[in-house]
C-alpha cells in the first residue's frame, strides 16, 4: 500500500465559498460567450470588464439576499482570477454554446435570474446574458 499526504483546505464558510464559486463561474461563463472570443481577448477591454463587474455584483446582491455573505473583495478576487487566466482560456460553457452543444446556461446563467427573481433582487444584466444566450442553448438541444 502506498502512502499519500493530501491537505485539504474547508472553508469556513462552505455557503460563502460555493457562491465565490457560483459568482465567478456565472459571470465568467456569461461574459465570455457574449463576448465571443477567448478571455485573454475580453479582459484587456475597459468596458467588458466593467460589464464583469455589474454582473458579479449582481450575483453577489442575490447572495446577500438569499443571506449569504461572500467576502467584501470578491469582486476584486474575481478579477485577478480573470488576470491570471492563460489567454486562450474559455469556460466550458463558452466553449459548448460557440460549438453549438448544450452547455450549463440554465446552471450558472439561468440560476441567476431566476434566484434573483424569488430573492426580489434585480438582475438586469444576467438576464439579458441569459436571454440572449437562451436561443443557441434550446436550438443546442433540439427545443425549436
Amino acid at each position: 500500500m502506498t502512502k499519500v499526504q493530501v491537505t485539504v483546505h474547508v472553508p469556513e464558510d462552505i455557503q460563502a465559498w460555493l457562491w465565490w464559486k457560483f459568482v465567478g463561474a456565472a459571470t465568467l461563463g456569461g461574459i465570455g460567450v457574449v463576448a465571443r472570443v477567448p478571455t485573454g481577448v475580453w479582459r484587456q477591454i475597459p468596458q467588458v470588464r466593467v460589464m464583469v463587474e455589474r454582473a458579479a455584483q449582481e450575483v453577489v446582491a442575490v447572495a446577500r439576499a438569499r443571506g449569504v455573505h461572500p467576502a467584501a473583495d470578491i469582486i476584486d478576487q474575481i478579477q485577478r482570477v480573470i488576470d491570471a487566466l492563460p489567454p486562450a482560456h474559455m469556460t466550458s460553457m463558452h466553449e459548448e454554446i460557440i460549438g453549438g452543444r448544450p452547455s450549463e446556461l440554465e446552471y450558472w446563467s439561468g440560476a441567476v435570474v431566476r434566484l434573483g427573481r424569488e430573492a426580489g433582487v434585480a438582475t438586469p444584466l444576467n438576464e439579458f446574458i441569459y436571454h440572449s444566450l437562451l436561443p443557441q442553448e434550446r436550438q443546442a438541444r433540439g427545443q425549436v
